[in-house]
């Protein structure tokens, strides 16, 4: 009996199928391994040519999201997604020239970032008892943020927004309070590859005419604060890299 595969009942039972074997394949991928998810709560704070100098001093409320997936005791990769609006505040600076020029303005950034986590001790998940280890993390963002520029002091928006990518470098320190619940304290400063978070070197080259500061310096952003996550999955073994 000739059956085509352009049929309707045989595309539908192969669509069955493959939801079933797709569906059993994310089950047994989430009872392999052991997860964490959580949100992150804390500051941000921007380095650049307007503002304030300090590396870690946030400011203004940062929130976001995690997803770990442990690969071992000592490594984990790590997703996120973060919101912060940057407070760029020259009243906040330390030297006197910054503080006597006064620009100030706020830049809404989001940002997606995947990476690796490594973690200085063992920090076993599967064993009971209080585990504590320091931890750096670094990867690839991506983040959109407002365009801007400053004419005669004044703060303004072109209507726009940009993306562009940034380095994540994190430290931190983290510890369980329960048998599925890990707090970490972090900061994570951004390196990125843009310099006009802060109006001084505008994208549109209908503003070029307003460049001002270190053109040749890009500008940081820095997350710090608490991350929060609940651990899921039964993992007999933990798999290489």
């Amino acid at each position: 009996m000739n059956i085509s595969i352009f049929a309707p009942d045989f595309r539908e039972k192969m669509r069955r199928n493959f939801v079933l074997f797709f569906g059993l394949f994310l089950l047994n991928f989430a009872s392999a391994q052991i997860h964490e998810v959580g949100v992150f709560v804390g500051g941000s704070n921007f380095i650049g040519d307007v503002g304030k100098e300090k590396h870690i001093s946030p400011d203004n409320l940062a929130f976001g999201g995690i997803y770990k997936w442990n690969k071992s005791t000592r490594h984990s990769w790590r997703f996120s997604i973060m919101r912060s609006t940057l407070n760029i505040d020259d009243a906040l600076a330390d030297s006197k020239s910054r503080q006597e020029r006064g620009f100030a303005l706020e830049n809404k950034v989001t940002e997606v970032s995947a990476g690796l986590e490594f973690n200085f001790f063992e920090f076993n998940l599967h064993n009971l008892g209080f585990k504590i280890t320091p931890y750096v993390h670094t990867g690839l963002s991506y983040f959109w943020y407002d365009n801007k520029y400053i004419v005669s002091g004044i703060a303004k928006n072109d209507g726009e927004r940009s993306g562009g990518l940034a380095i994540p470098m994190t430290v931190g320190i983290k510890f369980n309070v329960a048998n599925n619940w890990v707090v970490g304290i972090e900061s994570g400063v951004r390196y990125t590859f843009v310099d006009d978070l802060d109006g001084s070197n505008p994208k549109s080259s209908k503003y070029q005419q307003y460049k001002f500061g270190n053109l040749n310096s890009n500008d940081w952003y820095v997350f710090t604060g608490l991350t929060i996550t609940y651990t899921f999955g039964q993992n007999p073994c933990y798999c290489p890299l």
